[in-house]
């Protein structure tokens, strides 16, 4: 069988419907519960602007879902448990069993960050049982010091115990972990799975071709955070089928289920999470979309060239341009806004793009309960006259 052939484009356009941002995607598929499935993992993480990440990876997909709703698709009923993937992540409940290869890997290990102390696992387990779900706090305290890593011994432990599956999280309160035991939290008949290697590892890197549709042995390693020679083991029992990508130097593997199935359908407008799983492997991003994406949270303020919470704008099926957003009163500021310079390049490019972001401010202002939008700095500054002209606040 010849090796099948794609060109850019349509790499592209696979991608943006196997994480539901072009066509019917997840609207007709469930929600967010239906999302969380197809995504395979929504990371977490604690910067909020507008809103945590994983509140802006469906709003990006489903448009104004209530955050209530959010938290209940993901934690209630069994639906989801936190676990390590890309990163801390919601993960689907169904797959916990696919988790075993590493939570094994953790025991054979012994300690992860920290050394565990001494009893202080028996005692957790002890609490749980008895009072039922719990956060550090109530189990005894995070921080033995001033510093983050100085960890508590119930710190050490509980994560110790969520590392190999004594316990899971089984929803956040404020931005605290709730610990469970896992034999109550987990359906008995997930508990009792416990595959091997091989089969998780295959299952995992058939996920993830579903939930991209086309990617590089370095992409399907890095969704779950697995090593590329564990991909080249398991891709041909995963299902995928290889590939060969206009301008790229690798191979590279498909979901037959996408390959097969015209793509067509509407393109989302939208700001995306920093941490969206469309963007979060900044190859990929660089390789898929000719977009260089860093997040400039940590980066000294006088060091940023775009921003705090850096936030892609996608229009069209591809990202234009950045947006630094954040919010006065129930006003949504745009401190600074970014756009790529093929974007902007024509009068005609200038509008489509400034049109764009004026729909993903106006949509996001509405979602997070701002009457009005402003936009501080603009580059290029030539796209300041058309956003005026489009009824935005700009700088005066």
């Amino acid at each position: 069988m010849d090796e099948i052939e794609l060109t850019a484009d349509e790499v592209r356009r696979l991608q943006l419907r196997a994480q539901g941002l072009l066509g019917q995607g997840f609207r007709r598929g469930g929600g967010v519960k239906g999302l969380l499935g197809g995504l395979g993992a929504v990371q977490l993480d604690t910067i909020s602007v507008l809103a945590r990440s994983h509140e802006l990876v469906p709003y990006a997909r489903l448009g104004p879902v209530g955050r209530d709703a959010v938290e209940a698709a993901y934690w209630g009923d069994g639906t989801g448990f936190e676990y390590w993937a890309h990163a801390a992540s919601v993960l689907p409940m169904e797959d916990w069993p696919l988790f075993a290869f590493r939570r094994r890997a953790y025991r054979r290990r012994g300690w992860r960050w920290h050394k565990v102390p001494e009893g202080v696992t028996g005692d957790i387990l002890k609490r749980l049982r008895v009072d039922g779900p719990l956060t550090t706090k109530e189990l005894g305290g995070a921080k033995a010091g001033g510093d983050w890593w100085q960890w508590s011994d119930q710190k050490i432990a509980i994560e110790w115990l969520l590392d190999i599956g004594e316990v899971v999280c089984v929803r956040r309160v404020g931005w605290r972990r709730v610990y469970d035991l896992a034999e109550r939290a987990v359906p008995a008949r997930l508990l009792e799975r416990e595959p091997d290697d091989a089969e998780c590892l295959t299952r995992l890197v058939e996920r993830t071709g579903r939930a991209l549709g086309v990617g590089s042995r370095a992409d399907l390693a890095d969704y779950y955070r697995i090593k590329a020679d564990q991909v080249e083991q398991v891709v041909e029992a995963a299902g995928l089928v290889p590939v060969r990508v206009e301008g790229w130097k690798n191979g590279a593997w498909a979901d037959p289920e996408a390959l097969g199935a015209p793509v067509r359908g509407r393109h989302a407008t939208t700001l995306l999470s920093p941490f969206d799983s469309l963007v979060w492997d900044r190859a990929r991003t660089s390789r898929v979309f000719g977009f260089d994406h860093r997040l400039e949270a940590y980066v000294p303020k006088a060091k940023r060239v775009h921003g705090y919470f850096v936030m892609p704008l996608l229009a069209g099926g591809r990202l234009i341009g950045r947006v630094d957003p954040g919010r006065e009163g129930r006003t949504l500021v745009a401190r600074q806004v970014s756009f790529e310079p093929w974007a902007t390049r024509t009068a005609a490019r200038a509008e489509a793009s400034v049109a764009a972001l004026r729909t993903a401010l106006r949509q996001a202002a509405s979602w997070v309960g701002c009457d009005d939008v402003r936009v501080e700095r603009i580059h290029p500054v030539e796209a300041g006259t058309a956003l005026s002209a489009l009824g935005l606040d700009t700088p005066g």
